[in-house]
């Protein structure tokens, strides 16, 4: 077969159907009537030589055959969408840099890494937050360029994704500097019965450290538990309790003396990763950004 006989349109609906898992709703989302998008795959499958779907139930399950006609297509459409993206980005002769974050991760941190960036005048930055899953699902469809996470990724051949470690920042105890200034505890062994502010049970700091809390027989007394690092910083500022965060959370209020560190941990401890797709077209500025990235330091 020659590669003019292979219907494009025709392998970008076998793509959607194959993303969806359902006829029904592939269609709906095309706005072409299921009989016809039928149609057009039975055609695909002909021209392959071999079935693409075989039935489970009322979903649509790849054949060996079409297991690797998708892997193809996500990366003939994979680029198609980088390519319009990079179009768009390039309009008025800059250059659009697309970084996701977890809502977990502290806004500081983001910032200072971005900070060459921010100060690079070639350079249009869209921001974007969310849960991790929803991020990699824009990053794979090539709606984001990199998504900076507090988590690693895994391995997966399913999604073919690069995780690079930025750095990691041991864990402090922060509290009011007009209480706590001069002061020092050790954590978590003097924190029994002391009111805290903690981060929520998403992020994956408050797992480490309830676990040191059960290890040294501690029970703090929990006044907030924070998901969002932007709004535990205005808990810290405002409450008066004592904090557990990285410090780049309240790099501004620990410089200004609003807040001073009561106490430190080596064992508990946030990773700061990169994530990025394997696509063969990279954002050179963004490539020199990760490969300058420092990973001793990872508050920036």
């Amino acid at each position: 077969m020659q590669i003019e006989q292979l219907n494009f349109h025709h392998l970008f609906y076998f793509w959607r159907v194959a993303k969806t898992g359902h006829l029904t709703r592939a269609a709906e989302e095309l706005h072409v009537s299921q009989s016809a998008l039928s149609s057009q795959i039975r055609q695909l499958e002909d021209r392959l030589g071999g079935a693409l779907f075989e039935r489970s139930g009322r979903r649509l399950v790849l054949t060996e055959t079409g297991q690797m006609a998708l892997s193809y297509a996500e990366t003939i459409f994979g680029l198609g969408q980088e390519l319009i993206g990079r179009l768009e980005g390039r309009r008025g002769g800059m250059e659009r840099v697309r970084v996701g974050s977890v809502a977990t991760l502290s806004r500081n941190y983001q910032e200072n890494w971005l900070r060459p960036l921010l100060a690079d005048p070639s350079v249009t930055l869209t921001l974007e937050s969310g849960g991790l899953d929803e991020l990699l699902q824009r990053l794979l469809r090539h709606q984001l360029d990199v998504v900076l996470a507090n988590d690693a990724v895994p391995a997966d051949p399913d999604r073919p994704l690069h995780c690079r470690f930025l750095g990691r920042q041991a864990i402090s105890l922060v509290g009011p500097a007009a209480v706590w200034q001069g002061r020092t505890l050790r954590l978590p062994e003097d924190l029994e019965g002391l009111e805290l502010a903690l981060p929520g049970p998403r992020h994956t700091l408050r797992a480490q450290f309830d676990a040191l809390c059960v290890a040294a027989g501690v029970t703090p007394r929990l006044r907030a538990e924070v998901d969002d690092m932007a709004m535990l910083r205005l808990v810290a500022r405002d409450s008066g309790w004592l904090t557990v965060l990285p410090e780049v959370v309240v790099q501004d209020e620990l410089r200004s003396g609003v807040l001073v560190t009561v106490g430190r941990s080596t064992r508990l401890q946030e990773n700061f990763f990169a994530i990025t797709t394997l696509h063969r077209h990279r954002l050179e500025r963004l490539e020199r950004l990760l490969a300058e990235s420092p990973a001793a330091d990872a508050a920036g």
